[in-house]
């Protein structure tokens, strides 16, 4: 929400698959930063032989700049996860524009999802962890995706934060790439089996 009350919105294009070059809108919420192109095509070329038929769970969707590219890349399911009212109309909206009908929506706080829906139920092949900067957030995502059982073993997790952030995450990760863009760290993980 801008300091006017007045909520200001922007938009990004979505930069491969089905979906290419169509555009997504989003609310100025706090702390919400879409993903840049540059990192989104990064990650992409990553994760391009992981995508097919993959199971993806995007927990802090903000924008679902990573969430929708992922269903455009030919991922079979997308769960979305945010807790902002207005975040969640703009990507219901953007659900319904796209006729993603493989992508779905939950609006919950993302830890409360991860410790009270049940693990066996689902499983994920990839997972995208951005939360808003300057939180716990994410190491605590990260401990509860581990504790739930919700990763099976080789799922890619994707990890975003500020640059100067000492993020601790679970024994078995194993880091594959990591890079830098500005003051953004972007880095994914594989979960290994111990």
């Amino acid at each position: 929400m801008a300091k006017s009350g007045v909520a200001r919105s922007g938009s990004c294009r979505i930069i491969g698959g089905v979906w290419r070059g169509r555009k997504i809108s989003f609310d100025d919420a706090k702390g919400l930063r879409p993903t840049t192109d540059r990192i989104r095509e990064t990650v992409f070329n990553w994760l391009q032989f992981e995508l097919a038929n993959s199971v993806c769970l995007d927990c802090f969707a903000g924008s679902g700049a990573m969430g929708f590219e992922a269903a455009s890349r030919g991922a079979a399911s997308v769960v979305m996860l945010d807790n902002n009212r207005a975040t969640v109309a703009n990507l219901k909206a953007n659900i319904g524009l796209l006729v993603a009908n493989t992508v779905q929506l939950e609006m919950v706080d993302t830890l409360r999802w991860l410790q009270q829906t049940k693990a066996k139920q689902q499983a994920f092949d990839i997972v995208f962890i951005d939360p808003p900067y300057q939180s716990d957030l994410l190491e605590k995502t990260c401990e509860q995706l581990e504790k739930g059982e919700w990763l099976r073993a080789q799922t890619k997790i994707y990890l975003e934060h500020a640059v100067n952030d000492k993020i601790n995450t679970p024994p078995s990760w194993t880091c594959l790439k990591s890079k830098q863009a500005g003051q953004v760290a972007y880095k994914l993980f594989s979960k290994e089996s111990l």
